[in-house]
């Protein structure tokens, strides 16, 4: 299939503002007819100040000058069609529109200033944020995978919530966490959490093993960097997952994390049975650390989330039951799911979070086939259907 043909996009910001720049030129033109037709003694030239000021608001400096000047050729030919142009009633009137245009100018090249100083902060911001937090890929070994992060703060595209995945040998590796508070003033442990994540990953063979090595990084953190006033009051929740890439299982480990829930064709919503140990940075040794084991078949979907997601509440203060609207997209892609999950998210909460929200989709693929009816593995060796013998 050929690619989809090209819509026609929104207009430009400056295909907009030179549209709009027709309203204070029809201003000045009608200011000025008016002016030329009422009696004598009723003058109308001194609103032409507010051309400019109007195109302050959508335009730039120059524009803006350009404005202004057009106001004061037409109080200066107001004068003229009477005769009074060198009156000094008529002259105080050009120079108070000059003057005030003048300042307008000023102004809008301050807050031409300040805008581009904003867009490089924040194009720096969003790198940043970017590095941090990496995109998924949405493919893994057999697992497909889509996420998707919904920031409570406006202008940032991340914040306290967590997700990361890494290949390991045999299957991959995924966590999703919350920092404790919202927003960028979480970031730094999202930061420190995601690196050693990243890193622990590889070294560690047992998820709880694994959860005891990120309690220690975030622990040394906290003890360096928590501010006195919060002393104890900084954690971090997580759920780390293992899922082999040949048994239909998934391993997990809860640092005080929300169970998934996991979808089945065909059947309802299920949540699996944790049990969670407390959240990272409370000082809970790998002995703390408890490893549940779960079915997790070819066709199925897990959804990782963060409590942003079912502590969202509408306008009557209810809370948005996750569970059951997401039964009725059991069989959609992750991409799909999270797309559906998002609008209706935001439908319930009137378009907007009070608090930050990650969502990861993992759906374990069947083996690719060969054309003759054998599953051909990941690790080389091929399997006929139904058969667990492996040829020679």
């Amino acid at each position: 299939m050929g690619p989809w043909p090209r819509r026609a996009g929104p207009r430009q910001p400056w295909q907009t503002s030179h549209a709009l720049v027709a309203i204070p030129v029809v201003l000045i033109v009608v200011i000025t007819i008016v002016d030329l037709l009422v009696p004598e003694d009723v003058h109308l030239g001194p609103l032409l100040v507010i051309a400019p000021a109007l195109t302050a608001s959508f335009a730039s400096p120059r524009t803006t000058g350009a404005i202004g000047l057009m106001a004061v050729a037409a109080q200066a030919f107001i004068g003229w069609h009477f005769g009074v142009l060198f009156s000094r009633n008529v002259m105080v009137q050009i120079l108070a529109i000059a003057v005030l245009s003048c300042l307008i100018v000023f102004f809008c090249v301050v807050r031409e200033r300040r805008r581009r100083q904003l867009a490089q902060v924040r194009s720096v911001a969003e790198a940043a944020q970017h590095v941090l937090l990496w995109p998924l890929p949405e493919q893994i070994g057999p697992l497909r995978i889509a996420c998707m992060y919904l920031a409570a703060e406006d202008e940032a595209q991340i914040g306290g919530d967590l997700y990361a995945a890494t290949r390991t040998e045999g299957g991959v590796r995924l966590m999703i966490g919350d920092v404790r508070g919202k927003g960028l003033a979480a970031i730094g442990e999202a930061a420190l959490l995601l690196g050693a994540f990243r890193e622990a990953a590889h070294q560690h063979t047992a998820l709880p093993a694994l959860a005891g090595a990120l309690e220690k990084s975030v622990g040394r953190y906290l003890d360096d960097f928590e501010p006195e006033e919060e002393a104890g009051e900084r954690f971090v929740t997580a759920l780390l997952m293992e899922i082999p890439d040949h048994d239909p299982v998934t391993r997990m480990t809860s640092c005080g994390h929300l169970a998934p829930l996991l979808l089945s064709p065909g059947r309802s919503v299920t949540v699996p049975s944790l049990h969670p140990a407390p959240p990272l940075g409370v000082g809970v040794g790998p002995a703390g650390y408890t490893l549940d084991v779960f079915t997790f078949e070819a066709g199925d979907t897990l959804l990782l989330f963060t409590d942003g997601i079912v502590e969202a509440r509408n306008q009557k203060g209810e809370f948005y039951p996750f569970a059951e609207r997401t039964a009725q997209w059991v069989g959609a892609s992750p991409d799909a799911l999270l797309q559906h999950i998002r609008r209706d998210l935001l439908a319930h909460t009137g378009g907007s979070l009070a608090d930050d929200a990650a969502l990861v989709a993992i759906r374990r693929t069947p083996p690719p086939r060969h054309p003759h009816g054998k599953i051909i593995h990941a690790d080389g060796f091929r399997h006929r259907a139904g058969s667990d013998k492996r040829r020679d």
